[in-house]
């Protein structure tokens, strides 16, 4: 790792401690608030400069390039308005996430429509809007066969293609095995051929898609999976005898370092490597789309819990927090492949000193497993401490699940504010209980007593 990485690293988690501590005093963490999600708003401005500037430094001037974040990492609309003035766009895969985009004034120009089981109602006002396409599989592309005939439309037009270039460490985030449920496989019997013809057919189809995975996958498998997708845009752009395909969307994926700090690989390391292997990619000739989400804002984010109670069980140490299954569903449930780091607070929010003790971190969910981390050294973390689940800006605080009718936590921004103090925003308020009983059916308490009841019509 360069020193600049170091250096970077450092401060970040300096920041943090900041914040943990300024949370504590400024009450947004304490007895009556038992678990917070805490966001850097700064290192977040940074990963976006970061991914610009790696790019901007491989491909030659004027190329277009846009960044689009894959809203599914995040799906909050002030990170959303916050990347978007960092000059990053939006990549939706639902209704929901097009709608959040939308909130956050992501313009239409700058989001893509990714999903494989898009409704014509949502391929429709895809259209209506402008927004870019990529169509999964044939029988979607039958569907805008008939939209496109039906109503002119400004939006880029694609086809995603599944590359089959093998799977990583983590099964269920490899999107370009033999028998993934994305795009056109392009290995399969004839499909290539399909893909080819599919183009050469409809003029209006400029843009070529893969994405092959994410966590998991090493940067020299997604080069591969670009590798296969340049090939296949030139093949195309060969036979229809002009350059049809004018822009490359390469997907995202790059993975997270979750066993340290330091952010690795980075942007312009996996920029470089793409300049390298595929430099035709960066000749001018085709504009490029990303779609980065884990790796713009994973270290940026992290949940901290208030230890409720201290115990031990079987020689065990076992501190029993508020932050366990409704926030770290991949840990809980996966800890092999979603392992997380954990760090110990005191009661005032200051990093934690002492001898470490093997303990557990748990949850409060009632099942066993609902273990933050196991057997991991760390402080003795005693009642009325606080545990911090790192690097979990992305897929951890803002995907709920209602285990238990747990309420989702509040979520802040921080920043300096000027006065060598830290300033918080609220991205999302907590949720209330009342909140939870409206989202269970409060309202329809009698709604099945009712229903088939003696003398009812």
């Amino acid at each position: 790792m360069d020193r600049d990485l170091e250096r970077a690293a450092r401060e970040r988690a300096a920041r943090r401690d900041e914040a943990v501590r300024a949370a504590v005093e400024q009450g947004l963490l304490g007895p009556d608030a038992a678990v917070a999600g805490l966001l850097d708003v700064t290192g977040i401005r940074r990963s976006a400069a970061a991914l610009r500037a790696a790019f901007d430094a491989v491909v030659p001037p004027g190329t277009p390039v846009l960044h689009a974040f894959a809203v599914k990492a995040t799906p909050l609309v002030p990170v959303l308005r916050l990347l978007r003035e960092a000059g990053i766009g939006a990549e939706v895969a639902s209704p929901g996430e097009l709608a959040l985009a939308r909130a956050a004034g992501v313009p239409a120009d700058r989001t893509v429509l990714d999903s494989p089981a898009k409704t014509p109602a949502e391929l429709r006002e895809a259209l209506a809007l402008g927004i870019a396409v990529n169509a999964d599989n044939p029988q979607e592309l039958d569907r805008l066969d008939a939209l496109v005939r039906s109503a002119p439309t400004g939006s880029p037009l694609g086809i995603r293609v599944n590359p089959q270039v093998g799977g990583g460490t983590i099964g269920a985030t490899s999107t370009a095995t033999a028998t993934s449920k994305f795009g056109v496989a392009l290995r399969d019997e004839g499909a290539r051929e399909w893909v080819v013809r599919a183009y050469l057919d409809r003029p209006w189809l400029t843009r070529l898609h893969a994405h092959t995975g994410s966590q998991g996958i090493p940067p020299e498998l997604l080069t591969r999976g670009v590798a296969e997708t340049y090939a296949l845009a030139e093949e195309i752009n060969e036979r229809a005898g002009r350059r049809q395909i004018d822009t490359l969307d390469i997907g995202g994926g790059l993975p997270v370092n979750f066993a340290a700090e330091a952010t690795e690989p980075s942007y312009a390391r996996f920029a470089r490597l793409l300049a390298e292997r595929v430099p035709g990619l960066f000749g001018g000739r085709y504009g490029l789309v990303t779609e980065f989400g884990r790796s713009l804002l994973a270290k940026h984010g992290t949940v901290v819990a208030r230890v409720e109670y201290a115990k031990s069980a079987g020689g065990r140490r076992i501190a029993v927090t508020h932050a366990g299954v409704q926030v770290a569903t991949r840990t809980v449930y996966a800890p092999e492949a979603w392992p997380l780091r954990i760090a110990a607070y005191d009661a005032k929010g200051r990093p934690k000193p002492g001898p470490e003790v093997v303990q557990d971190v748990a949850g409060p969910a009632c099942f066993s497993g609902d273990l933050l981390a196991e057997g991991r050294a760390l402080p003795l973390l005693e009642q009325g401490d606080y545990a911090a689940a790192l690097d979990t800006g992305a897929y951890y605080f803002a995907h709920h699940y209602a285990y238990n009718s747990l309420v989702r936590p509040g979520i802040y921004g921080f920043a300096p504010d000027g006065s060598a103090g830290v300033g918080f925003a609220t991205v999302r308020e907590p949720q209330t209980i009342a909140e939870v009983v409206a989202e269970s059916g409060g309202a329809h308490a009698d709604a099945l007593t009712t229903l088939g009841a003696p003398g009812s019509r």
